[in-house]
Order: structure tokens, then C-alpha cells, then sequence
């Protein structure tokens, strides 16, 4: 490691020296405020790109600096007045990842359309900046959550396909500011609650100013709303509504064919009276007395079984003296037992506090199928990064909880100023979630900075600084750690820059992955008693733990630093071969510099 901070501190002298005459560092962005403009469009679909986490079909390959002008970019069609993004479109690209917020920047947008793909998490409340947008398509993706009220804002927009998701929550009623709206598709999905404009007083007005919700849309012609857990009355107003758009949902209606009374009765609790107010569903007194029993022999079998398993595992403990060991019944279980206090030393955060922290779990800046990545504010103002596992309380076995703890502890250990601090961890089980806390620094990756349309403009003085600082901390944590401690997939991207570009590197990818590798179902358990395995294999020798990988990649930033040119790239060689063969022609990094 002596050895790579010299070679950095010589590589930084002889950049410091040769190119500062040649390469003006940039200038500091200005902050005044101006009209949205053709940059504002191309950082935002930057933007979009980057949340993007898979594109198999390579659509958007030519999305780069290397096609500058943005309008030939694959799915954007500009204006030919002042070259504005006007119609986004990606049906059936086969594209993953989450919508990104800054979506709701291409103001000059009239059609976003991304049918037929498999996006996942929530519609940005963003989307109501589109003030020129009569198209939105989002159908046949597997998008979350509500749909934001905010989509309401979308003053000319005539139609709205959502269908075919996983979406939930009400109907916003704000969708009745729609005056322009003609098409509303909201099929397939488990949206709850009443239609917009179904009380009894709406249903029997025909003054148009007594109207809300839905009613209010006169030039609404087509509507979908079959197939949700809707309930309720249908309104009046809608009764020209063909029956085949609102079947398969929990109305009182006797002519739209519903859902089985119990699966209404699990999403909706609540009825509408004949008054029009909503009440309790009365349930018969027989049923009420069959679900007490069954609830009370139920508590009863679980209760025994809760004190059997804590007599059984106070056995197992008093036997061996390790944080967990292998149950009893090891073959025909699989169960293994965890020491509660191992987790003692690092800050438990509550989900409400996570909650509040990042809108409600609205402001996703990563995804995978994996994990999800939230950004937020804490109320004392850090900014912090919450990493959320995808895994559901099935798939959650005490395997994983052992791994997800033995990881926790491992990296709230790091301590340097260049690592990502971790600022806890959330474990609940209503509703069941385990999430790890970073602090977040918020002025992008180096990855960005490089990469991007205006990204290499990183003046070479910042570049030097950045290049020792990873160096320092990569030597903090293979020599100066024990045990020695690497990153899951080192890289311009995990590189993460403060306002005043110093970098932090925060471990995401360490995340990834968890409920899915074989050894959590292979027999092996990691022992928790100072390096004696036991036969048993330690997570930190089987999972990223590999100093000389992290060697090697810093070297492929140190190139990227240098170049200016991405590690993979579809329209280009491999950085590092296209290195040697540049190097090889052209003789020392000296003269290949020089010409270059």
C-alpha cells in the first residue's frame, strides 16, 4: 500500500505538472436562477438513465457523450423550435429500475410513455410538474404505492393508463381537476377505497357545481377500474360507464359482478349506509363468536410453543458460551439461534422516524431486486441514505437475520473520514422490514462527475485530492483494520462526493443480494468465537472480502481519473485493455499523455 500512495502522489505530480497549462479547471456553478432550458432536459434524462438498473436490449446505449446531441438519443423526440424533450418513449424495452424524480424537470414533455416494462417502485409526486403533458403510460410495470395526488396538476392531460401494476392506496380525488382528461385506465391493480364522487349526495345532484371526484369530468369517455378492491357505490354520474370496466371490485351494486365476499372483506372494512355515511361492517354474532374461539385456541398453541423454544434455547445457550450455535435439531430444522445483544453498540432507528425522514418511503434513488435505497432528512437536518431489504418475512430465516446482523457490525466498525458512516440500523416486524442507515453525501458519485454530459469538467487539483484520499482509506481498511475489511464492489459509482468533493465510499452493493446466496441454505453458520470456525465458514472470507480486488480497482479509477473515460462501456473497448494497447503504441503514460 506504501508503494500505490507513492505511485499516486507521482501520478498526481506529473498530472499537476504537464496538464494544469493545457486543462483550466471549471467554473464553480453559478446559483442563480434561470428558465428551464435544453440542459435542464439532458441532466434530467441523465438522470433517468442512472436509475435505471438493467437494459438488456440496450435501448438506451447511445445515451451518452459520445452522441451529444440528445434528440437522436433512442425514445426522445424534440421540438424543432428550441429543441425541448416533448414525447419520451420506451414501450416494451425491457428496462428495470425506478422512476427517477427528476423526471418531473422535462416541463416542455407532452407524452410519457413506458408501457411493458418492469419498473418498480413508486410514481414520483414529480409527475405533477408536467403542466404540458396529455399522455402518461405507465401500464404493465410493476410500479407501487399510490398514485400521488400531486398527478392532479397535470392541467392538459387526456389520458391516463396506469393499469396492470401494483399499485394501492385511494383514487386521489384531485384526478376531478382533470378538466381535459378522456381516458382513465386503473385496471389490475389494489387500489382501495370509494370512487371519487360516490356519496349519496352526489348521486342524486345534477347541479355541476355540487360535484367532486370523478364527476366533475365531462369530457371523460373511457374508464377502467375493473379488477381493484374498490367499494362502495358506483356514482350516478358514471352510469353510462359500461359494467365490464368496474367488475372484479367490492361494490354494493347488485348488476357489477364482484369479488368473493372474503377477499372484500380483508381490504375492506367499512361499508356506506344507507345515510351515505361510512360505518363498520356488522358482522353476525355467531361469526363473531367462532373467530374469538378460533383466535383464543390459536394464541393458546403458540403461546405453548413460544415457552417451549425459549426453554430449549436457554438449554442450548447454557451448554456452549458463543454469540449463536447449531439447534438441536439441526437436520430437521434448520433453525439457529442469535445472541440479542449483538447488535448492542450500533443506534436502532425507529421505521416512523425512517418514514418521516424520506417522505413516507417516496424518494427512492436506487433500486434492485435486492434492496431499495431511500434518501431523507433527519429532523436534525444529516442527510442520510436508508438501505431497505426486498424480502418478505417467508423468506426472511434466521440464517439471513444472523448474516444481516454479523454485516451491521461489520461495517458500523469503519470509522475514516473517506468511509461512509453508518448511522444505524431499523428492525421491525409490523410491517416486517430491516433497513441499514448511511449518512449521505449529496453532490453525486465520481462516477457522475466524470461521466457525464457536464461531469468532466473535475479540475485536476480536485482529481488528485480525491485520488489520495481513497487511497488513505483503502490503506485504513486492508492494513490498518483487524480484521482487514474490503468493499463489495469498489467503483467510480460507490465513490460519493461531499460539497466540497471530498469522496466517501458507502457500501451499498455489500447489501445486495443477502436473502439469495447459497450459503445461507449450505449448513454453514458462522461461529461468533475469535476466529475459531469449528468448520464453520465466516461470512467475511466467503462475501467481497478480497483486498486484492479492491487494489485492482482503484486502479481502474485512477485510469478513469485520468481519461476521462468510463471502465465499461457498450460503445467502447474495456478501459483497462484499451490502456495497454494505447500504452503499448504510443510508449510511456508520459508521452501517451503528452499527445493526447
Amino acid at each position: 500500500m506504501a508503494r500505490l500512495l507513492l505511485g499516486v502522489s507521482l501520478l498526481a505530480m506529473a498530472l499537476g505538472l504537464g496538464c494544469c497549462a493545457s486543462i483550466a479547471p471549471a467554473p464553480e456553478p453559478s446559483d442563480s436562477a434561470s428558465e428551464p432550458s435544453v440542459s435542464d432536459d439532458v441532466r434530467a434524462l441523465l438522470a433517468f438513465k442512472r436509475a435505471i438498473d438493467d437494459d438488456p436490449r440496450a435501448e438506451l446505449s447511445n445515451w451518452n457523450t459520445s452522441e451529444p446531441d440528445h434528440c437522436w438519443w433512442s425514445g426522445v423526440w424534440c421540438s424543432l423550435s428550441d429543441g425541448r424533450v416533448v414525447a419520451l418513449e420506451l414501450s416494451n424495452s425491457s428496462l428495470s429500475g425506478f422512476l427517477a424524480p427528476e423526471i418531473g424537470s422535462l416541463t416542455s414533455l407532452q407524452k410519457l410513455i413506458l408501457d411493458h416494462n418492469a419498473f418498480t417502485g413508486s410514481i414520483p409526486r414529480e409527475i405533477g410538474k408536467l403542466k404540458n403533458l396529455t399522455v402518461l403510460n405507465l401500464s404493465t410495470n410493476q410500479l407501487e404505492g399510490p398514485i400521488p395526488s400531486e398527478a392532479g396538476d397535470m392541467q392538459n392531460i387526456t389520458t391516463i393508463d396506469l393499469h396492470a401494476n401494483r399499485l394501492s392506496g385511494a383514487i386521489p380525488p384531485e384526478l376531478g381537476k382533470l378538466a381535459n382528461l378522456k381516458e382513465l385506465r386503473l385496471s389490475n391493480n389494489s387500489l382501495t377505497g370509494t370512487i371519487p364522487g360516490s356519496n349519496d349526495s352526489i348521486m342524486v345532484s345534477t347541479k355541476k357545481e355540487d360535484q367532486v371526484g370523478l364527476c366533475q369530468l365531462a369530457q371523460l369517455t373511457d374508464i377502467d377500474l375493473s379488477n381493484n378492491l374498490l367499494a362502495g357505490s358506483i356514482p350516478a354520474c358514471l352510469g353510462h360507464i359500461q359494467r365490464s370496466s368496474m367488475v372484479g371490485n367490492c361494490f354494493h351494486n347488485n348488476d357489477t359482478r364482484n369479488r368473493p365476499d372474503w377477499e372484500c372483506k380483508d381490504n375492506n372494512n367499512t361499508s356506506i349506509g344507507e345515510d351515505g355515511q361510512r360505518g363498520r361492517v356488522i358482522q353476525p354474532l355467531w361469526l363473531l363468536i367462532v373467530e374469538v374461539v378460533t383466535g383464543v385456541s390459536v394464541l393458546s398453541i403458540l403461546t405453548l410453543c413460544a415457552i417451549a423454544g425459549l426453554r430449549r434455547r436457554k438449554d442450548r445457550s447454557s451448554r456452549r458460551g458463543v454469540p449463536w450455535t447449531r439447534a438441536l435439531s439441526w437436520k430437521e430444522n434448520n433453525v439457529i439461534s442469535i445472541d440479542d445483544d449483538l447488535l448492542g453498540n450500533v443506534p436502532k432507528i425507529s421505521r416512523q422516524e425512517l418514514a418521516e425522514a424520506c417522505e413516507d418511503f417516496s424518494n427512492i434513488i436506487g433500486s434492485s431486486q435486492e434492496t431499495v435505497v431511500y434518501k431523507g432528512t433527519m429532523k436534525d437536518g444529516r442527510e442520510i441514505a436508508v438501505v431497505s431489504m426486498s424480502a418478505s418475512v417467508h423468506h426472511w430465516t434466521n440464517y439471513v437475520e444472523l448474516y444481516f446482523q454479523k454485516e451491521v457490525v461489520e461495517v458500523a466498525r469503519l470509522s475514516h473520514e473517506n468511509a461512509g458512516k453508518m448511522v444505524g440500523y431499523c428492525k421491525s416486524s409490523d410491517p416486517f422490514s430491516r433497513m441499514v442507515v448511511f449518512e449521505y453525501p449529496s453532490n453525486g458519485t465520481l462516477y457522475e462527475h466524470l461521466h457525464d454530459v457536464e461531469g468532466c469538467q473535475l479540475s485536476w487539483p480536485r482529481r488528485m485530492k480525491i485520488a489520495l484520499s481513497i487511497a488513505r482509506v483503502l490503506r485504513h481498511l486492508h492494513t490498518e483494520l483487524q480484521p482487514p475489511f474490503a468493499v463489495a464492489a469498489l467503483a467510480s459509482s460507490s465513490v460519493y462526493l461531499t460539497e466540497d468533493f471530498s469522496p466517501k465510499i458507502i457500501d451499498f452493493e455489500r447489501w445486495r443480494g443477502l436473502v439469495g446466496k447459497p450459503l445461507l441454505s449450505s449448513g454453514c453458520v458462522v461461529n461468533g468465537g475469535g476466529g475459531h470456525s469449528n468448520g464453520v465458514v465466516d461470512s467475511r472470507h466467503v462475501r467481497f472480502m478480497d483486498v486484492q480486488a479492491n487494489t485492482f480497482a482503484f486502479g481502474v479509477i485512477l485510469l478513469e481519473l485520468i481519461s476521462g473515460r468510463a471502465s465499461l462501456s457498450k460503445d467502447t473497448d474495456d478501459l483497462v485493455n484499451w490502456r495497454g494497447s494505447t500504452w503499448s503504441r504510443r510508449g510511456s503514460l508520459a508521452s501517451w499523455w503528452t499527445r493526447s
